[in-house]
């Protein structure tokens, strides 16, 4: 992609000392803000990187999902992001029913999360060996504000299955058709996803209502749709 991060993908993202010290500063439940550091390009946005995972076949409740959620750390500037992403496992290195999650800051990626309950959220099903390109081009198209729809981004998911992976984009307002088709048309630019792709957009409403538990299909994941580039 032809923004300010890939030209900086290689700038110093070795300095395990200073991501060291991030960690560890955002480990404390009162951790200090995260900010830029000097000289960094500082981004529109804070946002946080997310890890689940969970045994294929056990029931699933929004508590229980709460918990298995571990926080990875938060970066101001597109030198942290660099520093964090450079060394974590690629979507499509990871094994069973694993995911990975990008939110703004102050934003949990659940959907009763306030800034999520009226939201829905973009799916795309991926046959496996997609993954790791399309959630680099997608949250690289987020980070880079490249959607054009204000505030209205949350965050953007990918889950790691066994026989497919899925990769989602959630927004605020579900109401608000001429912003989700620009999200969607974004999307479809960004993935450089063929034009017969199927898209589903699906309320974080209609996501509630579903039952806790269905087979092979973590929570916030349950409504798929097709990809067959």
């Amino acid at each position: 992609m032809n923004n300010k991060f890939d030209a900086l993908k290689d700038d110093d993202s070795g300095d395990h000392d200073q991501n060291e010290e991030n960690n560890k500063s955002q480990s404390s439940s009162k951790r200090k803000a995260v900010v830029p550091g000097p000289a960094e390009h500082p981004l529109q946005y804070n946002y946080t990187f997310w890890y689940s995972r969970r045994t294929p076949g056990r029931p699933t409740s929004s508590q229980s999902y709460e918990q298995n959620i571990k926080q990875i750390g938060t970066f101001a500037s597109v030198e942290q992001f660099w520093r964090f992403y450079s060394h974590m496992v690629r979507p499509g290195d990871l094994t069973g029913h694993s995911d990975f999650h990008l939110f703004k800051e102050g934003i949990k990626p659940m959907w009763e999360d306030d800034a999520n309950k009226n939201g829905g959220k973009w799916i795309i099903r991926l046959r496996k060996g997609l993954a790791s390109r399309c959630w680099e081009n997608l949250i690289l198209a987020m980070l880079g504000e490249q959607f054009m729809v204000g505030e209205e981004i949350c965050g953007a998911v990918v889950s790691v299955r066994f026989q497919e992976d899925i990769i989602s984009i959630w927004n605020k307002t579900a109401s608000d058709q001429a912003t989700t088709a620009r999200i969607r048309d974004t999307l479809r630019r960004v993935l450089n996803l063929p034009p017969n792709t199927i898209m589903e957009y699906k309320t974080h409403t209609d996501s509630i209502k579903m039952p806790a538990f269905l087979p092979g299909k973590s929570c916030g994941q349950r409504s798929l749709a097709g990809y067959s580039p």
